[in-house]
């Protein structure tokens, strides 16, 4: 038991300390408190990934706190060049490290506080933030491959895989678990390049427009 708890912790390792940014004003990755923007009630995120492309649809409303964080983090291109480092198939695959270990810094303890749990089921397609523990949130995600609802109760799905779940299903699952959190944390994509040069990747995130309804005539 105590074995399948820890396979499904999903915990994000931060334990570096947090690095004070010299910005104030200006949004920056250096400073975590200026990415602060509302998200729209409803927008989309392509990635553009090594395996493909597929499109997050994220609703405000089932998450606020984690759609507007994923909002910014977007918007600021916290996830570009980031690997898909840890990936279980028929569970969920995860990522959200960044790659360059002077930016991942920053945000080791710029937390969210939780979303009230139950508004949405971690279903298959389902995005959520992982956590290490309670109103722990930071960057970290994962997509459910099947229905996980055992975890609905710790993790506040935010958004839906509405095209491309084939692509997130081919990401390359060969070393599971194994990359080490501490040594991403520590020394990014440098690691990563070096020990799992075969992970997959996201190009580029980029937010888009949700087409407005047709007018009725």
């Amino acid at each position: 038991m105590t074995r399948v708890l820890t396979a499904l912790a999903l915990i994000a390792v931060v334990a570096l300390p947090t690095v004070a940014a010299a910005q104030t004003g200006k949004p920056s990755l250096m400073n975590p408190a200026s990415l602060n923007e509302q998200a729209p009630p409803t927008y989309n995120v392509k990635f553009d990934t090594s395996a493909g492309e597929f499109v997050i649809t994220v609703t405000r409303a089932w998450a606020p706190l984690g759609a507007d964080r994923f909002y910014n983090l977007v918007k600021n291109g916290f996830y570009d060049g980031t690997r898909f480092f840890r990936v279980v198939p028929n569970f969920m695959v995860q990522w959200g490290i960044n790659g360059d270990p002077d930016i991942q810094r920053n945000w080791a303890n710029a937390n969210i506080k939780d979303d009230p749990s139950g508004v949405k089921s971690n279903g298959r397609g389902f995005v959520t933030f992982a956590n290490r523990g309670p109103n722990s949130r930071s960057t970290q995600l994962f997509i459910n491959y099947k229905s996980n609802a055992f975890l609905d109760k710790t993790f506040m799905p935010f958004g839906e895989v509405t095209s491309g779940m084939s692509v997130v299903e081919k990401i390359n699952p060969k070393h599971g678990e194994s990359p080490d959190q501490g040594q991403m944390q520590a020394n990014g994509n440098r690691y990563l390049q070096k020990a799992f040069p075969d992970l997959d990747f996201i190009k580029k995130a980029t937010i888009e427009p949700v087409a407005a309804p047709a007018k009725k005539k």
